[in-house]
C-alpha cells in the first residue's frame, strides 16, 4: 500500500490562499468605495483611479494562485505596501471648521457658564415653511440648570423603520425647552449619504435649537415620521446630561471630528453621553446601531413610562397627527402639541 503524504503543508496552503484572497477583497472594495466617496482626482480621475486599483487586484489574485513562489511573495509584498500607503492618504483626511456650509450648520455652538447659569449662544431657532425655505435666525439664550423639569428623546424615521434620527430635548420651569441634535455639517448642496458616512465624508455638529425649529422642519417641512418619548431622569443626572452636551459642544469646538455612519453617530455619541452621567453601567445593545429601535431599548430599561406597552407609546407618541394641520404656529404653541397625550417627563 503506498504511502500517505502529509497533508499539513498542502491545507497551510489552501489556507493562506483563503486568508490573502479575503484581505484583497475586503481591502479592496474597502477601499474603492472610499476613493468613490471623496474623489481626490476628481469624477474622472478617482474612476480611473479606481479601476487601476481593481487591476492590481486581480493581478495579485491570479499570480497569488500561481505556482511560482517568488512571484507570489513579491506580488503579496506589493498589493500590501500599496494598501498601507493608500491608508496613509485616508488617515491623513483631517475635519476642518473652514467649509463653505448650509446655512443650518454654519455657526458652532458656543457658551458661558457661571456655576449653573449657563448662556448659550448660536442657539438655531429659524422660522420654517412648507415648502423648504426658512428664515434665519440665531440667537442668546441664558438657562438655570437647576429649572430643568424634563428631559424627552425624539426619534426621527426618514428611510424606514430601521434608522432614526435622535435628538434629546430638556424642558425648563422659566424657558422654553432646548433640543439638542448631534448631526453631519453638510456643505451648501450636499446631500446626506449613509455610504459617505463610513468615509470621513462629513464633519460633526451640534445644533441646540428651538423645538419649533429642529422638529417642525421634521414633520411638517420634511414629512418625517417623528415620535416624542418624555423620559424619567433624576434631575441630577439631567443636568449632567447637560453639561456633557456643553463638553461636546466645547470639544467639536477646539477640534473638528467626523461623522460616522456606524461609530460615530447621533445615536451612538448620546449614548456615550447618557452613559457618562448614568448612576449604573447601561447595556450596550444592537437597538443602538438600529437606532429605530431605541425607544424599544429605552423601555426596556424602565426609562419609560411602564404603565403603557409599547404599542400604545408609539401610538401616543406619533408627533405628526397632532401637528400636520398646523402651517405657522409660535414656538409655546408646537412645543405643547408635540406634548399633548403625553406623560410628564419624570425628574424626581
Amino acid at each position: 500500500m503506498p504511502a500517505q503524504g502529509n497533508p499539513a503543508p498542502h491545507r497551510l496552503f489552501w489556507l493562506l490562499n483563503a486568508v490573502f484572497t479575503l484581505f484583497v477583497l475586503g481591502s479592496s472594495l474597502w477601499l474603492c468605495l472610499a476613493i468613490w466617496v471623496q474623489q481626490p482626482l476628481g469624477v474622472i480621475g478617482s474612476y480611473v483611479l479606481i479601476t487601476l486599483w481593481l487591476l492590481l487586484a486581480c493581478g495579485a489574485l491570479g499570480i497569488y494562485f500561481s505556482r511560482h513562489l517568488i512571484s507570489r511573495g513579491a506580488d503579496t509584498i506589493l498589493y500590501i505596501l500599496a494598501f498601507l500607503f493608500s491608508l496613509l492618504w485616508y488617515f491623513s483626511l483631517d475635519a476642518r471648521q473652514d467649509r463653505d456650509w448650509n446655512p443650518e450648520v454654519s455657526r458652532i455652538l458656543s457658551y458661558e457658564q457661571q456655576g449653573d447659569l449657563v448662556t448659550l449662544h448660536n442657539v438655531r431657532n429659524f422660522n420654517w415653511r412648507p415648502d423648504g425655505s426658512y428664515v434665519e435666525r440665531w440667537e442668546s439664550r441664558s438657562y438655570d440648570l437647576n429649572k430643568i423639569t424634563g428631559v424627552n428623546v425624539i426619534t426621527s424615521y426618514w428611510m424606514g423603520p430601521h434608522i432614526a434620527h435622535t435628538l434629546v430635548s430638556f424642558d425648563f420651569a422659566d424657558q422654553k425647552p432646548l433640543t439638542f441634535s448631534i448631526e453631519i455639517r453638510k456643505e451648501k448642496n450636499e446631500e446626506f449619504s449613509a455610504i459617505g458616512g463610513f468615509f470621513r465624508k462629513y464633519e460633526l455638529s451640534l445644533v441646540a435649537a428651538d423645538e419649533r425649529d429642529i422638529i417642525y422642519t421634521r414633520t411638517n417641512t420634511r414629512g418625517e415620521q417623528v415620535y416624542f418619548f418624555p423620559v424619567n431622569m433624576p434631575q441630577a443626572q439631567a443636568q449632567a446630561l447637560f453639561k456633557e452636551y456643553l463638553a461636546k459642544a466645547d470639544d467639536l469646538a477646539q477640534q473638528p471630528k467626523w461623522y460616522n455612519t456606524l461609530t460615530s453617530n447621533c445615536t451612538t455619541l448620546v449614548f456615550d453621553m447618557v452613559q457618562a452621567v448614568s448612576q449604573k453601567p447601561l447595556p450596550t445593545d444592537y437597538r443602538l446601531f438600529a437606532s429605530g429601535y431605541l425607544p424599544n431599548y429605552m423601555y426596556d430599561l424602565q426609562a419609560l413610562d411602564q404603565n403603557w406597552d409599547l404599542r400604545t407609546w408609539y401610538a401616543k407618541a406619533h408627533v405628526n397627527p397632532r401637528v400636520k394641520e398646523f402651517v405657522q404656529v409660535s414656538s409655546e404653541q408646537y412645543s405643547a402639541l408635540i406634548r399633548e397625550g403625553l406623560p410628564t417627563a419624570q425628574t424626581e
